[in-house]
């Protein structure tokens, strides 16, 4: 991009670049000031909720704001293929949600997870900042192992901050606390928000004035979530410090295996075949630590183990459905929806912004029910949630058919395909961020926690590999094979709801949820 055509795209986006710069100051200035204040409580809540919100909520607004642009950027600046470009994202997104792992197990065992959030999020920064360094584009050009040092940098930071942070939410209320729930969706929502506004802002950014505004913009909203946390800090009444006292020489000494994480997945992320292996074999691996963890337990506690891993297992198949949002649906958006001059990439904030909406809503209807005694419990919303995804898939293939394959799709097909994804993503997400927290021992918290995004980490890369699957023989999406493609899955995901459904009364035994205590023993 010439100087002369740059300063022409400013001129004419400047007013969306001031958006931004406003937006920015004043979300940071309500989190910076809900976090010094002196009350232990705001709004019914603990204040550290609102400034682990507000961290959580800029956090997210880096990572969606550059989710947004990924596809574009692998297909467009790149040169990738569509397959080729599917299966990176897929490997990318699946890799942030599996570092946690490690990040979980660290903090659990030696730095608590206030410093390893701190950590995750200097990483995080470094990451963001690296990827508005655009280079001339295509895959010969040198520039492009920049933009996989961005990639390893977010993935490792990621793994350090994504866990901690949601179990410092549960570390804030009682095992037996009414609130926690509602917390956790409360928390969700910050997430939406900081995902909704990044998505429209940066994704508007990257592609009208360049990607580097854009990718650029994402990392001066992580340095902003690190301002808030930082002045917070009091806000958490001693909630995520190390377990035991931590000498400065073994603290660098874990920094120092985190920074050399972020040259192993440098070399990782470029070699998707690789992390399919690893995925099946630290898998197998995690399953049977967990497994074997689990027998050291009494019997009401193991049988709780047993309703997480049951839980676990149902990730994979709802995200890998779920996580075409920022992959193959963002290229059919782009290629085949009569969206007017919208950039494709503002569609992915569709998602967010409903569940903005309807958070709220689904955190009172739970609160209603439960004091009634008629809340679902948590496999039978999970059971939900893969109906409602099975039935986002089948409203957009039919909506798309019923108009022709070789007719442009109407928009109104890709909201109710969000809004459908988005109930069920409600019915699951945080549902699943509580019951780990609430069931888990508390000795194994974080890995328990870390456990859960592993397999979100595996529906991430099937994901990728039902992007990859769209395309033709010349790697590019055919929208009839793609529709093709959700239709089978979107029956699948249905025929499973089915089956939890049928099993939710055996996996809510084990839980025992009658005998939980504050202060659970391993």
């Amino acid at each position: 991009m010439t100087e002369m055509k740059a300063m022409q795209l400013w001129t004419e986006g400047d007013w969306i670049a001031a958006i931004a710069v406003i937006v920015l100051g004043v979300f940071l200035a309500i989190g910076a000031k809900i976090a010094i204040q002196k009350e232990p409580e705001f709004a019914g809540h603990p204040k550290g909720l609102y400034m682990l919100f507000f961290a959580e909520m800029w956090e997210r607004f880096s990572y969606y704001g550059m989710r947004a642009l990924l596809i574009f950027y692998l297909t467009q600046h790149w040169l990738f293929n569509d397959s080729k470009s599917s299966l990176i994202y897929g490997a990318y997104t699946s890799l942030v949600y599996i570092t946690p792992v490690l990040g979980g197990y660290l903090a659990d065992r030696y730095l608590g997870q206030r410093k390893a959030v701190l950590f995750g999020g200097a990483l995080l920064a470094a990451g963001h900042s690296l990827m508005a360094v655009e280079g001339v584009g295509g895959q010969s050009d040198p520039t492009i192992n920049v933009f996989w040092a961005a990639l390893a940098f977010i993935i490792v930071g990621s793994g350090f901050l994504k866990a901690n942070i949601s179990v410092m939410v549960g570390q804030l209320y009682k095992m037996t606390d009414i609130r926690r729930d509602g917390a956790y969706t409360v928390f969700y929502m910050g997430i939406n928000v900081g995902a909704a506004i990044g998505t429209i802002l940066v994704g508007y950014l990257g592609q009208t004035i360049g990607w580097g505004w854009g990718f650029g913009l994402a990392g001066i909203g992580m340095l902003a979530g690190l301002v808030v946390f930082v002045l917070g800090k009091s806000a958490l009444n001693g909630a995520g410090e190390a377990p035991a006292p931590l000498t400065k020489s073994k603290e660098w000494g874990l920094y120092g295996i985190g920074l050399a994480s972020v040259a192993v997945i440098w070399a990782l992320v470029q070699y998707q075949d690789v992390i399919q292996s690893l995925l099946v074999i630290s898998g197998v691996a995690l399953l049977g630590y967990v497994l074997f963890e689990s027998f050291k337990l009494e019997k009401e506690p193991r049988e709780r183990m047993f309703a997480i891993l049951f839980l676990i297992a149902l990730n994979p198949l709802f995200w890998g459905l779920f996580e075409q949002a920022g992959g193959s649906m963002s290229l059919f958006t782009d290629r085949y929806v009569d969206r007017g001059a919208t950039p494709a990439s503002l569609f992915q904030s569709i998602n967010p912004i409903y569940i903005i909406l309807l958070a709220p809503l689904f955190a009172a209807l739970w609160q209603w029910l439960g004091k009634r005694g008629k809340e679902p419990s948590a496999p039978a919303k999970f059971g939900l949630a893969l109906a409602q995804m099975g039935l986002a898939n089948l409203v957009l293939v039919w909506g798309a058919q019923s108009f022709g394959i070789a007719a442009m799709t109407p928009v109104i097909f890709v909201f109710l395909y969000y809004l459908f994804a988005t109930t069920g993503e409600l019915c699951l997400s945080p549902v699943g961020l509580s019951a780990m927290n609430r069931l888990a021992p508390s000795h194994m918290a974080s890995l328990i926690m870390g456990a859960w995004f592993y397999m979100t980490a595996v529906g991430n890369f099937v994901a990728g590999k039902i992007g990859e699957a769209t395309g033709g023989h010349g790697g590019e999406m055919s929208k009839a094979k793609l529709l093709d493609i959700y239709e089978l899955f979107g029956w699948v995901s249905i025929g499973a709801a089915v089956i939890v459904l049928l099993l939710t009364p055996i996996v809510k035994r084990w839980m025992h949820l009658d005998t939980l205590k504050d202060t659970q023993e391993g």
